[in-house]
């Protein structure tokens, strides 16, 4: 009779404390991964975003949108702490069109008298809302701007307009670095130190807006008519935001074969449109994803709804670029704009709405701060996606895509000299979740216990 009490209020104890120290029955078993942190692969520039052709001016209230909630935009992207936190702000060099909403305005929209003529700049203040913008962004500790041309001005291309391509002319190539310096100089009489400088974007590609095209070879070219006047003037030298990733990687092959040129090139910079960033380009430079925003007709806020431009696609995206591409820079194209947008966030007259792409992207951006560094790191299961950092504070984050339907428990074994006992705070974005906090981190004995919901985005912030 006792034996058998005994072996009845055992079983009791041991259903009870079942749920305690086994997996969750909704999860499949235990997966072992490893990070190490011993394992230095990339330095980490930063995350950004672009308001170039006039979206900054709708940021700051062209159509509309209150004060307060400008504010509220501008936290959403900028704020450390409840937002994005975006590091970098990529800015639009103006072409010599002026069309509100389409094209950007020329600091030097006419004709001087030829390249050898005294330039005559001009200058608004303004830059339709960027520097506003800049201005914001640096209060909120952005210290890294990226300005870039579309095109240079009509008058000093081939086909005589900013837009449908053409390309720059020889003799005004040294006129044109004095142009984009120029441009550089304005924003530094309003505060903001542009810190790095591009003279085309999308040269692949001719479009009916401003766009000027070049070869790789002729971007050697111009590299090295143009870089010396841009490092004199202590700015870093971007090159080539290439349309397709691969098409990146042909320019900046032939930059790398021409020790001039490639002396000149701080950046190596690519777009994803026409071929994905899923490889490294062939240099030793920092690369970075400069721009890119997936493509879709409809306005979309949902984080995963199978359409390929939702926030687990930016996620997906985001970990392909870091991972695969070892890119230092990850710039998404615009944080806020109207109409059936890609961008982060929708601007509706005096109103905004949210897209999970935000999310997305801040869940990366908020913790993984610049000078930090990517680690080693492998998930150990199938269908999960694991990159790792640690900050220069010390602070070590890991990022953790589920693309599986399925909930999954990992255990990362943690290596390397930051791998001692730990805590932290864990962080899920998902349907139901925008970077939310969903609990506390543990590493003992070197090893760190995660689960992960299905189709979600896990961020592990160790201290």
């Amino acid at each position: 009779m006792i034996t058998s009490v005994r072996t009845a209020l055992v079983g009791a104890l041991a259903a009870a404390l079942l749920p305690l120290i086994a997996p969750s029955a909704a999860a499949e078993p235990l997966r072992g991964g490893t990070v190490d942190f011993g394992i230095r692969l990339q330095p980490i520039d930063g995350f950004g975003f672009s308001q170039a052709f006039q979206r900054a001016d709708l940021m700051h209230g062209a159509q509309g949108l209150t004060p307060e909630h400008q504010r509220e935009v501008l936290d959403l992207l900028l704020n450390r702490a409840t937002g994005a936190g975006l590091s970098i702000l990529r800015l639009g060099i103006g072409s010599s069109s002026d069309e509100v909403y389409d094209h950007m305005k020329s600091i030097q929209p006419t004709d001087p008298g030829g390249p050898d003529a005294p330039p005559r700049y001009e200058w608004d203040g303004d830059d339709g809302g960027q520097v506003w913008l800049a201005k914001e962004a640096r209060r909120y500790g952005v210290k890294r701007f990226y300005a870039d041309a579309w095109s240079a001005p009509g008058y000093m291309k081939t086909n005589g307009t900013d837009a449908n391509g053409g390309t720059l002319k020889a003799e005004w190539r040294r006129a044109y670095a004095d142009y984009l310096v120029q441009y550089a100089k304005f924003y530094r009489q309003e505060g903001v130190r542009i810190t790095d400088l591009g003279f085309t974007n999308e040269p692949d590609l001719a479009t009916s807006y401003a766009s000027m095209r070049f070869t790789p070879e002729q971007a050697v070219e111009v590299v090295k008519a143009i870089g010396p006047t841009v490092r004199r003037a202590g700015i870093n030298l971007v090159c080539c935001d290439a349309a397709g990733w691969d098409e990146q990687a042909a320019f900046s092959a032939a930059i790398e074969a021409d020790g001039a040129a490639a002396d000149q090139v701080a950046v190596h910079t690519g777009h994803p449109y026409v071929t994905p960033s899923d490889q490294p380009l062939p240099t030793s430079r920092r690369t970075w994803m400069s721009e890119w925003s997936p493509n879709g007709t409809t306005w979309n806020e949902a984080w995963d709804d199978h359409s390929g431009y939702d926030g687990l696609a930016v996620a997906e995206a985001i970990h392909t670029t870091l991972a695969d591409a070892g890119a230092s820079g990850y710039v998404y194209w615009f944080g806020a704009s109207v109409g059936a947008t890609r961008g982060l966030i929708q601007l509706d007259g005096p109103d905004y709405h949210v897209s999970k792409r935000l999310w997305a992207l801040a869940a990366y951006s908020r913790f993984i701060r610049p000078g930090a560094v990517r680690v080693a790191a492998d998930s150990g299961a199938d269908g999960v996606k694991t990159t790792a950092f640690r900050n220069r504070d010390g602070r070590r984050v890991l990022e953790i895509l589920n693309t599986g339907a399925e909930p999954v428990r990992t255990d990362y074994a943690l290596r390397g000299a930051d791998s001692g006992p730990a805590r932290g705070a864990v962080y899920r974005t998902d349907d139901t979740h925008a970077l939310s906090r969903v609990g506390t981190a543990r590493v003992r004995e070197g090893r760190l216990a995660v689960e992960l919901p299905g189709r979600s985005l896990t961020t592990v912030v160790l201290r």
